[in-house]
């Protein structure tokens, strides 16, 4: 039995939305995404292996969609995922073996910004010249943004919420445009899942500091 006899079934229709066929990849891509974000919001430990199980749902769906720098991403996110697995668990330095949330500092910041535009347009002239893409600079655009959320996820760096935000934004109408409907509506809830997690962080960093203050005062 061959690796497309063993893909095959996932990539065949399970339902149908807006007249569009939705298959078992997508679907699955779909219900693991939801779940990690919601574990992610709630700073839970089984956010990163749901998280690489939904990477390779969607270097299937990416591929056969041609949104090439998107599905090379997941492979990042599977290497991001297991260096935040043990960050979470091991990065909260002596006395403290869970990472706490913090806000990312202004050389963090610089580094970020200057990645993100160098990554960019460096995927842009890449999938303009080396692929079929028809949509390579917002591919890049999303690629860029997810990596850097990503990044600061791994850190705790409550500002990562506001960079899947601003992706979030570019990925529900550049979905909707290939015809990938229930990946866009995704999107949607986790648009509305980032809402929730900024503000989950948020909080959790403020009592953080007002427990620091107090056993100062």
């Amino acid at each position: 039995m061959s690796l497309a006899d063993v893909l095959d079934p996932l990539q065949q229709p399970l339902v149908t939305v807006l007249g569009t066929p939705v298959s078992w990849t997508e679907a699955l891509g779909f219900g693991s995404g939801a779940l990690c974000v919601w574990l992610v919001a709630r700073q839970h430990l089984a956010n990163w292996p749901i998280g690489i199980a939904n990477n390779l749902f969607f270097v299937l769906l990416f591929t056969q969609s041609g949104l090439y720098a998107d599905a090379g991403l997941q492979i990042v996110f599977i290497a991001l995922a297991v260096y935040g697995w043990w960050t979470w668990t091991h990065g909260g330095g002596p006395g403290s073996p869970v990472l706490p949330v913090r806000r990312t500092t202004r050389t963090e910041w610089a580094r970020l910004c200057a990645a993100g535009v160098a990554g960019t347009l460096a995927l842009t002239v890449l999938l303009g010249r080396a692929t079929d893409s028809t949509v390579p600079f917002w591919d890049a655009l999303t690629t860029a943004l997810s990596l850097a959320a990503t990044y600061g996820q791994c850190r705790k760096l409550v500002e990562s919420w506001w960079l899947w935000i601003a992706a979030d934004l570019v990925y529900i109408p550049l979905y909707m445009y290939k015809e990938l409907y229930a990946t866009s509506l995704l999107y949607v809830g986790f648009l509305a899942l980032c809402l929730t997690g900024l503000r989950s962080w948020r909080r959790d960093l403020a009592v953080r500091q007002r427990e620091l203050t107090e056993a100062v005062a």
